[in-house]
């Protein structure tokens, strides 16, 4: 069924490179979620979004590694290639990413492969993309720039702020907003905030209520954002770290 194997590629190395040095830092992660409707980069897909997924992190001699996967499905919102309104509909996603911290700067390389349960390969993607981070007067600052391997996203850049505020030992308030820009349209696509809850009600398990809302800020004919409108959305993620 997948056609590519490189985010397992990602994934061997990750392993094999902690295994060969007993000082990494590894971290794993498993999650699971549903959201109302599925809203992706400023695009409601469909409805009714369950997810699962699980990630592997690791810092191996100042050099982070991280890969995962991300399995999703969901009622189509009768997006071209996967077909009549309120079918059902999946997407599974492999990434894989390579990130070292400058001290100023913190530099990031990744990789991703989606894949969608649809008879219309032309729906499967697959991006690189770069990105440059920084914490600026604490709020945590990043700019990423996806360039298309397959498939045409148009050089999406994405440029984002985010902000954590602890309410006390167990609940803690996330902040986040993400503004999407075109690079080959020169233009905007969508603004996109989201605020979540997380409660870790015990020492590895998080349970985060949020809610999404988007602004629409394109309309082009020649992008997937003609038609797109402002969307509000809500749902639940659970994570469970190892």
């Amino acid at each position: 069924m997948h056609t590519s194997c490189k985010p397992l590629v990602a994934l061997t190395a990750v392993a094999a490179l902690v295994a060969g040095n007993a000082m990494a830092e590894v971290e794993y992660e498993i999650h699971a979620g549903y959201t109302n409707e599925y809203l992706f980069r400023g695009l409601n897909l469909g409805q009714n979004l369950v997810e699962t997924g699980a990630d592997v992190t690791a810092a191996v001699q100042g050099v982070g590694l991280s890969a995962g996967v991300w399995y999703g499905s969901f009622k189509d919102n009768s997006v071209p290639g996967l077909g009549s309104p309120n079918q059902d509909a999946s997407e599974l996603d492999l990434y894989g990413q390579i990130s070292k911290d400058f001290g100023q700067l913190t530099g990031s390389i990744g990789y991703i492969y989606r894949y969608f349960d649809s008879t219309d390969n032309t729906r499967n993607t697959q991006e690189v993309y770069f990105g440059l981070a920084r914490q600026v007067l604490g709020i945590d600052t990043s700019l990423i720039y996806f360039q298309s391997v397959e498939g045409n996203n148009n050089g999406y850049s994405e440029f984002s702020l985010g902000k954590r505020f602890a309410l006390s030992s167990c609940l803690a308030l996330n902040c986040g907003t993400a503004l999407g820009y075109l690079a080959e349209k020169g233009q905007l696509t969508a603004l996109t905030t989201k605020l979540a809850l997380d409660w870790g009600f015990t020492h590895n398990a998080t349970l985060s209520p949020f809610v999404k809302w988007s602004i629409a800020l394109s309309d082009d004919i020649d992008t997937a954002y003609y038609g797109s409108k402002n969307q509000f959305v809500g749902g639940m993620l659970l994570r469970v770290t190892f």
